[in-house]
């Protein structure tokens, strides 16, 4: 039987996301494989992958928020924004912990972000990461981001604990506060803690995905990305016009996750003018 379903890997340091989708391919048996949410090489933490039918779930989860822990290293850019890149200024750094605290609630709430041009950001078709590697910089209009809270976590270390919305760069985060400060910053260490509804402690490493004998142990049903949602159970009569993608006569408001008698997840439903009509479908045809 062919694996389906949604595996929180703790993605280690020094894979690609799509380093992980390709192994875990080999590792399901599956080809049917993709992830939710790009994870830069030297960051670590929560990567779901969707397996299978749950594939058709991505989609809900592209404008989850996530949760990050980041090192934040002062005196020093670099032009990935990160410690992995080439250094292209380095200042003394004089600031307290306090002026870092100080700095923090202006980029907290709906704030501008120029993407960096090591990203996977397209302009004119081309990614941005690409020209960079060409030597080239251009351009880049902000984008709009919402930093949900920001703060220093405790320690003789900087770590910013972040919550925010999709598209936000935490390496940018990082080199913004560091040019607020005067001494200039990049992200020297990643790891998300969360993303959408679930956290690291839902997380399992990817060597023991890899060694597993039976590493379908670990997928979890795509319903459980749906949790928040109402359930609706159908009648046997009801299921058939469910699968044939017509609406069924129910009162309802919004999204709900529907199911068939027997238990089987059929769809996300969403109601409509005293209908319940199918917004994306999960059964096995």
């Amino acid at each position: 039987m062919a694996a389906n379903g949604i595996v929180i890997v703790d993605k280690p340091q020094g894979w690609t996301s799509q380093d992980v989708t390709a192994k875990l391919r080999g590792v399901f048996h599956q080809k049917r494989i993709g992830h939710g949410g790009t994870l830069d090489p030297m960051a670590t933490g929560v990567l779901p992958v969707f397996v299978g039918r749950a594939t058709r779930a991505v989609e809900f989860f592209e404008s989850a928020e996530k949760g990050y822990e980041a090192g934040l290293c002062l005196g020093r850019v670099t032009n990935t924004q990160d410690t992995t890149g080439e250094t292209l200024e380095e200042h003394p750094v004089t600031v307290s912990r306090a002026d870092v605290e100080a700095v923090l609630p202006r980029f907290t709430g709906e704030i501008d972000q120029i993407p960096p041009m090591y990203s996977a950001v397209k302009i004119n078709g081309q990614k941005l990461y690409q020209l960079a590697r060409q030597g080239k910089e251009i351009e880049r209009k902000p984008r709009r981001i919402t930093i949900h809270s920001l703060r220093l976590l405790e320690g003789d270390d900087l770590r910013l604990e972040v919550l925010c919305s999709k598209g936000t760069y935490i390496r940018t985060l990082c080199h913004d506060i560091g040019t607020a400060l005067g001494c200039g910053g990049c992200m020297s260490s990643l790891r998300r803690t969360k993303a959408g509804c679930f956290a690291l402690a839902d997380s399992i490493p990817l060597e023991t995905l890899i060694a597993a004998e039976h590493p379908e142990q670990y997928l979890r049903p795509v319903d459980s990305l749906f949790a928040d949602l109402p359930a609706v159970t159908l009648t046997e009569e009801q299921v058939k016009p469910c699968r044939n993608g017509a609406a069924i006569p129910m009162e309802g408001r919004g999204r709900c996750r529907v199911y068939g008698p027997n238990g089987e997840f059929l769809m996300v439903g969403r109601f409509r003018q005293g209908k319940l009509w199918t917004e994306k479908s999960f059964f096995e045809v």
